[in-house]
């Protein structure tokens, strides 16, 4: 069987010019190393769900992607994170919402998913359920991050809240979320994404990266999927899912199926973003309808990729 392992960091207006040699290869190298990370355990017979969410710690480990340790300020100059995984071989899933002082969020997702009888867990009892489980925690130092710092000071006194744009330009767009898709040598499909969400985000906002079928999904008989972009369209389009079901039932592709949802219907209602996928056969794709998206895929058969522009 052949296995593979695709993953993104976020999609939006990423241009050349706005990217200096130094923090494109920065950028690369993360990518790289994530794609390192989850594809040792599928080489060595490890199951899809662990190498997902093996490739999402190691982002969530990066200060330069907007999860974990990079996730951007709210409101209340607080970081509030998301996250999801979820297994295509029985559809077990785990998300959390709006936790805080945990250091990876996707290990807590899944701590959900293999050790408790819910799907979501969010806020405060998520945090207490991940002091009782013993995951790790770090202080709010741990998350900081000047570029972030200066990202939030620019609008923490304005209503607006920005998707993840870069300091040349306010208004510039990037929606920071990181995921990994991946299927594994017995054919078993897994997705997992994890995000720090809006810049000035208010009132405990959730996005769709830990919204299961939105932002994240798999299912062996079709395909996993992760998100990133304007988590609102992504969730009245029930994006993920959405995939699946032209697969299901109209019998399409992965790479159609994902167009489809990409190019035309998030497009439809002005969905910005883009998403990975791959089915049970081992096919993969990595779709964006915006100017760029920080993506990576390696697979057994020796080809290995990190990317970031159109």
């Amino acid at each position: 069987m052949k296995c593979r392992i695709a993953i993104h960091g976020g999609a939006g207006t990423i241009l050349k010019q706005d990217m200096t040699p130094d923090l494109e290869r920065l950028y690369t190298q993360g990518l790289q190393q994530a794609l390192d990370k989850g594809y040792t355990i599928l080489e060595n017979g490890g199951t899809s769900t662990d190498a997902v969410i093996a490739a999402v710690v190691e982002l969530e480990n990066n200060i330069l992607f907007n999860a974990g340790r990079g996730s951007v300020f709210t409101r209340k100059g607080l970081h509030e994170m998301d996250a999801a995984v979820m297994n295509g071989a029985d559809l077990a899933a785990g998300a959390v919402c709006g936790v805080h002082n945990v250091r990876n969020p996707i290990e807590l997702a899944a701590t959900v998913m293999r050790n408790s009888d819910h799907v979501i867990l969010s806020g405060e009892g998520a945090d207490d359920f991940a002091l009782s489980q013993h995951i790790q925690t770090a202080p709010g130092e741990y998350f900081f991050s000047q570029f972030r710092y200066d990202q939030w000071q620019a609008m923490r006194n304005s209503d607006e809240y920005a998707l993840d744009h870069s300091t040349q330009n306010i208004i510039d767009k990037k929606f920071g979320t990181v995921g990994a898709v991946a299927c594994d040598v017995n054919g078993n499909i897994a997705a997992a994404t994890s995000t720090g969400g809006m810049t000035n985000k208010n009132f405990g906002r959730i996005g769709d990266s830990p919204l299961i079928g939105c932002g994240t999904y798999a299912n062996n008989k079709t395909c996993a999927i992760s998100c990133t972009g304007h988590g609102e369209l992504f969730i009245k389009a029930v994006a993920a899912y959405d995939v699946s079901c032209l697969m299901e039932y109209a019998g399409m592709n992965l790479y159609d199926a994902m167009n489809k949802v990409v190019n035309e219907k998030l497009v439809a209602i002005n969905g910005e973003g883009g998403m990975i996928g791959v089915d049970a056969q081992g096919n993969f794709a990595m779709l964006f309808n915006s100017e760029g998206m920080y993506r990576g895929v390696k697979t057994s058969d020796g080809f290995t990729q990190a990317a970031i522009y159109k």
